[in-house]
């Protein structure tokens, strides 16, 4: 294993007895800590334009997607983690008790990956504190939603809690993973 600076899965599966599934080709990665890069909803509230008629290119130099969009547990907009994660082992822990090795399968005939921890299941190795999700506009609310129709009051999230809803939009809330080694 090679040591990395700390990178983050973004995972779905069922956490507290999940230890192997498939589905880890729903899953992404950002190889920065995206919280820092991005920006706050209540920055969408106070410039309208933002992201955008062509605004979309933010700060830190990443694309926002108002039809595709992910807000982390302090009310921020994050760039898209790149999905899938590649198939091969990466040592993972949530900064509590366990660090363990997770290994993700390439796709089988219909493109599914298999994932599998060595030890604990995916709740022993999600960081708590962090919290994810992504948005969709809901059917006929494309381009008309944006991370503006989110409440301020719901954040900051209480660590293990659901994100909150923003208004027009379906979400999908994902576990957080760090990645502090990768396979050679």
């Amino acid at each position: 294993m090679r040591r990395v600076p700390t990178q983050f899965i973004a995972a779905l599966g069922n956490p507290t007895s999940s230890s192997s599934d498939a589905g880890a080709e729903q899953w992404g990665i950002w190889r920065v800590d995206p919280g820092p890069r991005g920006v706050y909803v209540q920055d969408f509230r106070r410039n309208p334009s933002l992201g955008k008629n062509g605004n979309s290119k933010m700060k830190a130099g990443w694309e926002f997607d108002p039809n595709d969009f992910w807000i982390e547990e302090f009310g921020r907009v994050m760039e898209k983690p790149d999905f899938p994660v590649s198939p091969g082992r990466y040592m993972v822990t949530g900064g509590r008790k366990v660090t363990t090795l997770l290994t993700v399968d390439p796709p089988d005939g219909r493109g599914r990956q298999a994932w599998r921890l060595e030890e604990g299941t995916l709740y022993d190795v999600t960081h708590l504190p962090c919290r994810s999700a992504r948005y969709f506009p809901k059917p006929g609310q494309e381009g008309k939603r944006s991370p503006a129709d989110a409440n301020w009051n719901d954040f900051p999230v209480r660590p293990g809690a659901d994100m909150p809803s923003v208004k027009g939009c379906d979400k999908q809330d994902y576990a957080v993973l760090f990645v502090v080694a990768v396979e050679k």
